[in-house]
């Protein structure tokens, strides 16, 4: 990340984990003085965030770091979720597939990663393919934060 970036700290529940979880994020400064940060990295678990919305965050002292509190400005980006469930099936050949397609996406390990959406990118394409490949058994994805953009090209 860029040296003018920092962390945000998140905590939520989490239905994947089923547990309070935290989690850390990238973000630019966009208004120090009101609190407003650019989310910059693809979120592997915090709902309902993609990267480039624009979030307030304040210092907590119990936490004694910068803290998400809201959202105030959702991009037009979406987040997918993606767990490799064939272990026949490589991880990089998959992101490799999305990234071609304009979907960057972040390794968490051998079998989950996460996804951006670009809002430039039709998502119905992107999500035929994930469709088709859970049904083949290959994957299984979560639509953790879908842009109005994105959910409008599939409904």
């Amino acid at each position: 990340m860029e040296d003018n970036n920092i962390k945000i700290l998140f905590r939520f529940h989490s239905d994947i984990l089923d547990e309070e979880t935290v989690e850390t994020m990238w973000a630019l400064p966009v208004d120090i003085e009101k609190g407003l940060y650019q989310i910059k990295n693809i979120p592997f678990y915090v709902p309902s965030i993609a990267t480039e919305d624009i979030v307030f965050a304040e210092y907590d002292s119990d936490e004694e770091r910068l803290t998400y509190r809201e959202t105030i400005e959702y991009s037009d980006n979406s987040t997918v979720r993606v767990v490799i469930m064939n272990d026949s099936i490589q991880i990089e050949t998959v992101r490799k597939l999305f990234n071609e397609l304009g979907c960057p996406s972040e390794k968490l390990n051998r079998k989950y990663f996460a996804m951006e959406i670009p809002e430039n990118v039709r998502y119905k394409k992107i999500k035929d393919i994930l469709a088709d490949m859970e049904q083949k058994e290959e994957l299984s994805y979560n639509e953790s934060c879908l842009s109005d953009k994105h959910r409008e090209e599939i409904e």
